[in-house]
């Protein structure tokens, strides 16, 4: 039972590098000294600095001897811009390792078997499904090679993301607001379609920011044509802004923003898995869409997203734009089957959080 309790304080500990990590792990650690009494804890803070491994030996000091340390994620075996963390177990003398989920990055896999090698009691899978739930988003990087996608749309509970007239302002309340900035500011890119460029001319920035080692979260606009208006806000000084445009297209003065060129897909739309291998190399781990219905569909229809963040207002329209735009799907056999992993009151709202069903569920 106390394994159990240890192991959840550490990867509650890693949440607290959620945002501010990339491109790196979230990892939460605790230490306890020889006679089972915690004596360090901590969690990564930001890229570059103390592992939690080193963070939590530091608060222990000389009591980590003899004692045990809980790891939400194994502990790395290789020097990157910090040392190895099996080289500071080693060096404190703890007897014990416990490890709630592996580590699949080759390049800094295999610190269990280093710490066994020098005679380091080390167990793993302990939480190992929340520790992952933890790191889903840098693990799609790692798995996959691309950055996990949140999808988030708010809508009435009839589904309506704006009214016939195309009002949407505001459809959820000034709580619900303030959460999608919390989600905004802990993604590494938020990424709009044209549509919503021209319909909303959303800012696209996390208010308040992160204090983010890499900066604000880049904003990105996908616009196939080049139609982004030269004074859109998106454009503004706020925060970095990539527009992806066609090969072929021809946009008009973007100011200090980069333009991306993509291939198309079927239709003459953007190659998304181009748009995404293309943020993967600027070490986006995490993108946070925020539509419209259009792109969310096509994105959806390709098997790209990873989570959805719904926000439903306990209100009705009957008519009006979808919240998702065509999706693939013609028949009920083929939906996007979804699990629910959360459901919580945000002011008068309900937040929505789910994810793609395993194929076994469809």
């Amino acid at each position: 039972m106390s394994d159990l309790i240890h192991m959840r304080r550490a990867i509650e500990l890693a949440a607290g590098g959620l945002g501010t990590t990339s491109p790196n792990p979230v990892v939460g650690c605790v230490i306890l000294d020889s006679a089972g009494q915690v004596a360090g804890e901590g969690f990564h803070a930001h890229a570059g600095g103390p592992h939690a491994e080193v963070a939590g030996l530091a608060q222990a000091g000389a009591r980590a001897r003899g004692g045990t340390a809980y790891v939400s994620l194994e502990p790395c075996d290789h020097t990157g811009r910090t040392g190895p963390c099996t080289l500071a177990l080693l060096r404190a003398g703890v007897r014990r390792v416990v490890v709630a989920a592996t580590d699949p990055n080759p390049v800094a896999s295999g610190g269990s078997a280093r710490l066994r090698a020098n005679g380091v009691v080390v167990e793993i899978g302990l939480l190992e499904r929340e520790a992952e739930a933890g790191n889903a988003e840098w693990l799609v990087r790692i798995r996959h090679g691309r950055p996990h996608v949140t999808w988030k749309f708010a809508a009435t509970l009839d589904g309506r993301s704006a009214a016939a007239d195309g009002t949407s302002k505001w459809i959820t309340s000034p709580e619900a607001r303030a959460d999608v900035h919390r989600l905004r500011a802990r993604s590494d890119a938020v990424v709009a379609g044209i549509g919503t460029v021209l319909a909303d001319d959303p800012l696209l920035t996390a208010r308040p920011p992160l204090p983010r080692p890499s900066g604000p979260p880049l904003r990105v606009v996908v616009d196939s044509e080049g139609r982004t208006p030269p004074g859109a806000r998106v454009l503004s000084d706020d925060a970095p802004t990539l527009v992806a445009v066609a090969a072929d297209a021809a946009p008009g003065p973007l100011g200090d923003a980069e333009v991306l060129r993509l291939p198309r897909a079927a239709g003459g739309r953007l190659d998304l898995r181009a748009l995404l291998t293309e943020l993967h190399k600027r070490d986006i781990v995490g993108v946070f869409l925020e539509g419209g219905p259009v792109l969310a569909g096509s994105f959806m229809e390709q098997g790209l997203i990873d989570r959805v963040v719904g926000y439903l207002a306990p209100a009705l329209l009957g008519a009006g734009a979808a919240a998702l735009g065509p999706a693939g799907v013609r028949t009920i056999g083929r939906a996007h089957r979804l699990v629910y992993e959360e459901v919580t009151a945000v002011g008068p709202d309900l937040r929505v959080v789910a994810r793609p069903a395993p194929s076994e569920e469809n």
